[in-house]
């Protein structure tokens, strides 16, 4: 697979990374360990060399398996892990404080098997953190090797010029598809004059887009999507219409309605790095298959073009988790 280097920071990466909460967390139950280990040696085995993790994912028990699996190869991958929350429970609000953001570290450095964190991103911005002083502390621990690389996830322009003032920011990870294209807006400008890689999480929107999904789908009762307004019975049958558009491009393609959806997102820009997750092997391989299907400039006319004459139904998160984006 090709690789993409993040922003100008240097940080190389996998064209497609893979995002591993849902090993773990946020969707059905935990995948059992030793499949869960099996699909992520697969994954760097068929190229993929950027992993997603955090510690609010599980909690905890999803960096403990990234340390397990990928420690054969640990000297040829990316691991990207996340800070940010109250012990790392996503459920009991956002703790940036400088003595959090240095206990996750040591205790991610631990539960990962490693001796530094390649990327290091803020989950959330914590209104009750100055800016400033969260960079300032993933700065020192920069200067002190335990971390590469900073990050952002979900933060709004203004949150990431601040940070970027004090440490040099290589990658904001938020939500980007073709069924979510905020950033287009703002972001994307800001990280290209800035020089800042994009990781989309949820590209093909939370499976939705891989026309595995319709509106008689029955999630597990642990399942995310069961409170996402997007995923209400409702507007899976409005926004079946996506799809089905999908579909009908990805057979003029002869791929699938997912490889085509990343393929979208890897033809936005170079610094584009996106990160599906799943939970099976032949998810796996069908994902990474989209890193080698180029898509020409009437392509992406094409599915823009049809896209924007259907506006999606429902909101991406329920009204308490949105208070937590773009800040």
């Amino acid at each position: 697979m090709e690789t993409r280097t993040l922003g100008k920071s240097g940080l190389q990466v996998s064209a497609l990374g893979l995002g591993c909460m849902g090993l773990s967390y946020g969707y059905d139950p935990a995948t059992d360990k030793q499949d869960a280990i099996q699909l992520l040696r697969a994954a760097f085995d068929k190229g993929v060399t950027f992993f997603d993790t955090a510690e609010a994912y599980g909690p905890f028990a999803n960096e403990e398996l990234l340390g397990e699996a990928l420690q054969p190869f640990r000297n040829e991958i990316v691991i990207a892990t996340k800070f940010g929350f109250v012990n790392g429970d996503s459920t009991k609000g956002l703790d940036s404080r400088p003595e959090r953001i240095r206990q996750v570290a040591e205790e991610a450095l631990k539960r990962l098997r490693t001796d530094r964190i390649d990327l290091f991103y803020q989950h959330r911005v914590d209104p009750n953190v100055p800016m400033e002083d969260v960079a300032g502390t993933v700065k020192e621990l920069i200067l002190e090797g335990k971390v590469k690389h900073f990050g952002l996830s979900e933060a709004g322009a203004a949150s990431i010029r601040k940070a970027h003032a004090v440490q040099p920011v290589a990658a904001l990870q938020s939500e980007y598809s073709l069924w979510w294209r905020e950033p287009e807006k703002e972001i994307l400008p800001t990280l290209k004059e800035l020089g800042i890689g994009f990781v989309p999480f949820s590209p093909l929107g939370k499976g939705f887009l891989t026309g595995k999904i319709d509106e008689n789908t029955q999630f597990d009762k642990t399942d995310f999507r069961n409170v996402v307004p997007r995923f209400s019975e409702e507007n899976r049958k409005a926004n079946q219409k996506l799809v089905d558009l999908l579909g009908d491009i990805a057979r003029q393609k002869e791929d699938t309605p997912a490889q085509i959806a990343l393929a979208w997102l890897l033809a936005q820009k170079p610094w584009i790095v996106p990160i599906p997750g799943t939970t099976k092997l032949h998810r796996l391989e069908e994902n990474v298959g989209a890193a080698a299907i180029t898509l020409s400039a009437d392509d992406i006319n094409q599915i823009d073009t049809a896209f924007a004459a259907i506006p999606v139904q429902g909101d991406r998160y329920p009204a308490h988790l949105l208070k937590r984006v773009g800040n």
